[in-house]
């Protein structure tokens, strides 16, 4: 299946064949998405008797984290939760009072990465009451808020919250709330027919151990899920913008907007509220990675680029973390995607009459009219303060992104008061009402 030409479907194919013979994965299976459609699908390897297919089960691991969060920003969309406020309020009894749901999402809030049991994913779970039982004071290895430290035991919680909130299992909500009206029918909290056995493979061997898989209760929001190609392939359209109304498109932007990050100034890596973030190839990408005993997946999209690609595969361990860029990169080597043809597009008078130069002080900035009433502020040369802004019923403006997100631009009569500073048509204007009083210029 592929709507992609024979050269790239040939080349995407290659890849994956590689990565299935030299990594030795009993079964691995790919897929890429673009505008919202299944665009290509590759498979190598066996299940049973013949290759993977679409509808071939494997286990998704830690990509339920980022479907249970989609229920939790639902919660805060409806006003039931603030992401501000403290687990206690939702969940009571457990030893992290002051940690909050935001911090839970984005794994800043300091708690043990496993919970205080045998190996979880490899032995049946807990009831959640004995887990919140075991959780003491111990189980917080920072101060909330200070650094990323990847939890498990947070996504535990954090389904409990939503089980508390909607009255039933947090399985059933995400089935209901973000799996059903996506179109992802065949992704279940235990495995259905047919699907993939999840294997270690030996290292020094071309033998096969089976692994184990049990319910894990409690820990389940953690990683439980299982699905196939094709509903991972509608969850990568949803991730790069087909929301269908499971989400608002500025609550999954700020989902993927960086929260933390796992690797200094210069990040690569990061997390946001349920998603991971990467910075490759010139991509910014969201989405997930995912592992349990006997199985992988990941899942990235990239949003401006409406793309996803994904991979699943029944191994635990040994898929290398590049295949999924370098799939993108075959694609955009193959076919890249043309822009946008440009069109003019209707402009009132009076926001047309405010663009063009303006002046912070000395320094000169741009303001031009974007689509939809926006305005875009950026300096005229070199790098400084850029942001948009979309216009508000009382006449103002408001920070979209950059240093000014969140703040209020007014217009002025000649001039611009954004959040107090004094944008004027010429350096420091003296008509303008410019704090400090500024004289005139000199030699």
């Amino acid at each position: 299946m592929s709507d992609v030409g024979e050269a790239a479907a040939r080349a995407l194919l290659r890849r994956l064949a590689v990565e299935q013979a030299e990594s030795r994965v009993p079964s691995l299976t790919a897929a890429i998405v673009r505008d919202g459609e299944l665009a290509w699908f590759g498979a190598r390897g066996q299940i049973g008797d013949g290759e993977p297919t679409l509808d071939t089960q494997y286990r998704i691991g830690s990509i339920t984290k980022s479907m249970v969060a989609t229920v939790v920003m639902r919660l805060r969309d409806e006003g039931l939760v603030d992401l501000l406020d403290p687990l206690a309020k939702h969940v009571e009894g457990t030893a992290f009072d002051q940690v909050t749901i935001a911090q839970l999402l984005s794994h800043t809030g300091g708690l043990t990465a496993e919970p205080p049991t045998e190996w979880w994913e490899r032995t049946p779970g807990l009831p959640v009451d004995e887990l919140i039982a075991r959780l003491g004071p111990d189980s917080s290895r920072h101060r909330p808020g200070r650094r990323f430290h990847y939890s498990n035991v947070g996504y535990g919680l954090l389904g409990e919250l939503v089980a508390r909130h909607r009255g039933m299992t947090w399985e059933e909500a995400v089935r209901r709330e973000v799996l059903l009206p996506i179109g992802m029918n065949d992704t279940t909290a235990r495995p259905r027919p047919p699907h993939a056995t999840g294997y270690a493979v030996h290292p020094f061997a071309d033998v096969l151990l089976p692994e184990p898989e049990h319910d894990a209760v409690s820990m389940a929001p953690a990683g439980q899920l299982w699905s196939t190609p094709a509903d991972l392939a509608r969850w990568a359209a949803f991730l790069a913008g087909s929301t269908q109304g499971v989400l608002r498109p500025e609550t999954l932007a700020e989902m993927r907007e960086p929260a933390t990050v796992d690797d200094g100034d210069a990040w690569t890596s990061g997390y946001g509220l349920g998603l991971q973030l990467a910075r490759a190839g010139g991509r910014r990408l969201a989405g997930h990675t995912g592992s349990m005993p006997g199985f992988l997946a990941t899942v990235w999209t990239d949003p401006a680029d409406r793309v996803g690609v994904l991979f699943m595969a029944n191994t635990t361990s040994g898929v290398s973390r590049t295949l999924l860029t370098e799939l993108l990169a075959i694609l955009d080597e193959h076919e890249p995607r043309l822009p946008e043809p440009w069109k003019p597009v209707a402009a009132d008078p009076d926001l047309l009459a405010l663009t063009g130069l303006w002046h912070w002080g000395p320094a000169p900035y741009l303001l031009r009219l974007l689509p939809e009433r926006g305005l875009s502020l950026t300096p005229a040369h070199g790098p400084g303060r850029a942001s948009r802004f979309v216009a508000q019923a009382d006449g103002t403006w408001l920070g979209l992104d950059g240093y000014y997100a969140g703040e209020v631009l007014k217009v002025g009569e000649g001039f611009l008061d954004l959040n107090t500073f004094i944008f004027t048509r010429e350096p420091y204007d003296h008509r303008a009402p410019i704090p400090g009083g500024p004289g005139e210029w000199s030699a």
